[in-house]
């Protein structure tokens, strides 16, 4: 079995996985070069695979997607002996009619500085995927070169803070701020750059760094583990004492002085926030101060979904282009890539029915028409070529849509690989959230073949879960309804330890519980007050 199965009763949350995929679908991209067939996924406004764009969008492909490893080796063969990365390539045209030139065409923005960290995001993606250990093994060295990378050039690093800094852009986007000293959008680093630490970055880095300890440890570098392991801590202290104010992480810390007239950096709520929490690199704490910021923020807009890009945006035009006005693409346009982050985060943080409350906003945005953008203006109109920087404005958006899905299937139905083919696996089923009281799950890698899946159902003062996978055991963190507690859970038909945790106001049962060959659950519930 390959991709997913879900059937939960509930027509909108069911309907996502098709949809979805639908959009994938739509979005493959396949080039020849140098002889070697490339398969990847574009962004609906290229006709390029960008690593930052595919990174993203292999949270939802990987299970769909047979070669989840051509376009990763080839960022890895083409990286530069200094370890820097290409942000895509292409072999198409990109602005027709003026360019008719078919040429293999490579580019890196300048003043991007997440590259790097999404090339190695996108590699343990797919190794996840194609559970290939000689595969990754061979690719450590790429990986350490592109990390060092961000940590050692002087457009990356800044020393005396211990961050990767930037030019002035909005969040993770690549266009600089150049106080009107350049015609149009400016993609280049010069000597009158503004530069300043973005925090999406260094969540970005801190996530890197543990996945390069993480395979580091497994191929027993020891070593080499502990040292990527202490630059993680050592960089989130560095961004929770310079970005964090107490409510979120300020949008753009500046270190060249640099005053954008009617812009407070501070009260910038820029998407990368609940993309921190998703890395890692947000405490509990921290993560629902953000979400509780963005639903305090939703409450007060008249936008039809608190998915901004930023909040508030920037005045119209100061980047250079007079289509970025307020509410357009990334100057305050509503993303489902920012409300896929927030699902995602709400449903780990004890906000599991705000969760469910994307998923299904996400559905009523999408159903209709069988289209999802890029970004929509705060009115809900989507995006058009018109009113965007970008050539296109495609309907299958795959950026926004896969992180919708990871939230709905690492969310909602609970399922985390925890390595690789499903071989250490995390199930933490939350269908109360969404009221519902049966569900089927099976999701599987075409990559690898590998599987996953379980059966789970509430009633008579009980949950039962059928669970089966191709890992040995599983770790369960499964929630329970209402003010529920677990009294015993049963593994078949004999009690296992467990333990009864609160996230939050949720009630959680843990244990863990063979998986291979099927494991039969039974969780007997009481009253929290009995």
């Amino acid at each position: 079995m390959e991709g997913i199965v879900l059937k939960s009763g509930r027509r909108d949350l069911d309907a996502l996985v098709p949809l979805i995929r639908g959009f994938l679908e739509r979005d493959v991209f396949e080039v020849v070069i140098d002889g070697a067939p490339i398969r990847g996924y574009r962004s609906p406004d290229a006709r390029s695979i960008w690593i930052r764009d595919y990174s993203d969008m292999l949270r939802g492909a990987r299970y769909f997607e047979p070669d989840v490893q051509s376009v990763v080796q080839h960022f890895a063969d083409t990286q530069a002996a200094n370890g820097r990365v290409f942000d895509y390539f292409t072999t198409f045209p990109e602005k027709p009619p003026s360019e008719r030139e078919n040429w293999t065409k490579y580019v890196r923005v300048p003043v991007e500085a997440d590259v790097e960290f999404r090339f190695v995001k996108a590699a343990w993606l797919a190794f996840q995927a194609c559970a290939d250990l000689a595969w990754i093994e061979r690719l450590l060295p790429a990986l350490e070169r592109a990390l060092e990378h961000a940590r050692s050039h002087p457009w990356r690093w800044d020393e005396e803070r211990g961050l990767v800094k930037r030019a002035y852009t909005i969040d993770t986007w690549d266009f600089a701020y150049t106080a009107g000293r350049h015609e149009w959008l400016q993609f280049q680093i010069d000597e009158r750059t503004f530069f300043g630490v973005m925090h999406g970055d260094n969540s970005g880095y801190y996530e890197a760094f543990r996945l390069l300890a993480r395979l580091h440890q497994r191929f027993g570098r020891a070593d080499r583990a502990a040292l990527w392991e202490e630059r993680a801590r050592s960089l989130r202290a560095r961004l929770d004492q310079h970005c964090w104010n107490g409510r979120f992480y300020t949008h753009f810390v500046t270190l060249t002085p640099c005053v954008i007239a009617g812009v407070d950096e501070a009260r910038q709520l820029s998407l990368s926030n609940p993309m921190n929490i998703n890395r890692g690199a947000a405490s509990h704490e921290q993560a629902l101060a953000i979400l509780q910021e963005y639903r305090a923020r939703g409450a007060q807009s008249a936008a039809f979904a608190e998915w901004f890009s930023i909040d508030p945006p920037f005045p119209d035009g100061v980047f250079g282009d007079e289509k970025l006005v307020a509410g357009a693409y990334v100057n305050g346009g509503i993303m489902p890539l920012a409300g896929g982050e927030l699902a995602r985060a709400a449903f780990e943080h004890g906000c599991e029915e705000y969760g469910v409350e994307t998923l299904a906003r996400y559905h009523e945005l999408i159903a209709p028409r069988g289209e999802s953008y890029l970004w929509y203006h705060p009115s809900g109109l989507p995006a058009s070529v018109a009113a965007s920087t970008s050539p296109e404005a495609e309907p299958s958006d795959g950026w926004g849509s896969s992180a919708m899905l990871w939230a709905l299937i690492e969310g909602l139905a609970g399922v985390s690989d925890e390595w690789c083919g499903f071989q250490a696996q995390r199930l933490a089923p939350r269908w109360p959230a969404a009221g519902v009281s049966e569900a089927e799950v099976e999701v599987g890698y075409a990559a690898s073949g590998a599987r996953i899946g379980y059966g789970w159902r509430l009633a008579g003062g009980r949950v039962r879960l059928e669970a089966w996978g191709d890992a040995e055991r599983a770790d369960f963190h499964v929630l329970l309804p209402g003010d529920a507690s677990a009294a015993a859970v049963r593994v078949a038909g004999h009690d296992v330890p467990f333990a009864n945790a609160r996230v939050e106001e949720s009630a959680y049962a843990d244990f863990s519980a063979p998986l291979r060959g099927g494991a039969a659950v039974e969780i007997l519930l009481e009253r929290s007050d009995g």
